[in-house]
């Protein structure tokens, strides 16, 4: 069985995420869409894989916006395209942040900024809390999605949707795979700037980070393993 990874950025590995997965058998492929040298400048040309290439997807983050066609455009609709077939053929796709926003643009829900970010720790109120346990879950967003048609919101801020189901796919809007580490990489990339700027002190993040990561890892897991036993099922 093999996992692929979408990095839409050179800052955002996937942690205890793609270590569930290996835990659980998968070979984890991983692929970034945008180099080191183009962070600046996303509108780059990406050749997607073949839709049966990998038996489960996930596409990640980004520090873009999911509905900014004019300045990721190169890639993003073709992004886009390729989440719609493999919902198509039913390859189960586990979207994070970004990756969740595109899936539900593609299958008709909406994507736009959202009145205030989320960013640190935040709770989470899940109503199928054995798939999405409720909790301090971290958040790093400007944009929130609408949960498309046929999908079945399962978790949610006052703020935004959090979680939806369609199919054998599952849209996260916040970030399991973050690690004290991944953060300190996104702080590299401007993150302090944007905390700042937010209001928010960029050590307390990453002090809040890593008194947490224990917990956020085994959460982490549990929600690849809910992911996998129950919305995928049979592989």
């Amino acid at each position: 069985m093999r996992v692929l990874f979408l990095q839409h950025d050179h800052v955002s590995p996937p942690g205890p995420v793609a270590e569930r997965f290996a835990q659980r058998g998968f070979e984890v492929v991983e692929a970034i869409v945008v180099p080191r040298d183009r962070f600046f400048s996303p509108d780059v040309d990406f050749d997607f894989p073949e839709v049966h290439e990998h038996d489960v997807v996930v596409p990640m983050g980004a520090p873009w916006g999911a509905w900014d066609d004019d300045r990721i455009g190169t890639w993003l609709k073709p992004e886009l395209d390729w989440l719609r077939d493999l919902q198509a053929h039913d390859v189960p796709i586990f979207g994070i942040c970004f990756g969740a926003q595109a899936l539900a643009r593609t299958l008709g829900g909406t994507v736009a900024p959202g009145p205030r970010p989320e960013i640190g720790y935040t709770w989470i109120n899940s109503d199928d809390t054995d798939l999405v346990c409720p909790g301090p879950w971290f958040e790093w967003h400007y944009d929130r999605y609408t949960v498309p048609p046929g999908a079945v919101e399962i978790a949610r801020t006052p703020r935004a949707s959090q979680a939806f189901v369609i199919g054998r796919s599952l849209g996260v809007q916040f970030h399991p795979e973050v690690t004290a580490a991944c953060l300190a990489g996104w702080m590299e990339e401007g993150g302090v700037e944007e905390a700042l700027r937010d209001g928010l002190d960029p050590d307390e993040l990453l002090a809040g980070a890593l008194k947490e990561e224990p917990a956020s890892i085994a959460r982490a897991h549990a929600l690849v393993d809910s992911f996998l036993d129950r919305i995928v099922v049979d592989l």
